[in-house]
């Protein structure tokens, strides 16, 4: 079954400078190991590739069923360095939820 991440998993965006930090926090533990498997680094840098990360670098809180996402320079330089409208990270959580993830029927 084909699916979004927004479907098994809700997200928190924060920013500091031009990083940001997005945490995805697993609804239900039962999908944990699917979203270790494909939500990785190299997935979230392709659909963030349009923002140019530097990095993308992904840290594993497994006792939460969680994971936060890293990346470097995809804001413009951030709120005070760019002249971009809105250059806080908040609504990137979103894109990220938008993710597809495929689940195995059993």
């Amino acid at each position: 079954m084909k699916t979004q991440l927004h479907s098994l998993a809700h997200a928190r965006t924060g920013d500091k400078g031009s990083r940001s930090c997005i945490s995805v926090i697993a609804y239900d533990a039962k999908h944990w190991e699917a979203l270790v498997a494909q939500v990785t680094e190299d997935r979230v840098a392709e659909l963030f590739a349009h923002r140019k990360p530097s990095s993308v670098q992904r840290f594993l809180l497994p006792q939460l069923h969680a994971m936060n996402f890293v990346l470097d320079d995809v804001l413009d330089g951030g709120v005070n360095g760019s002249l971009n409208l809105d250059t806080h990270g908040k609504c990137l959580s979103s894109l990220l939820l938008t993710l597809p993830i495929i689940l195995n029927d059993n």
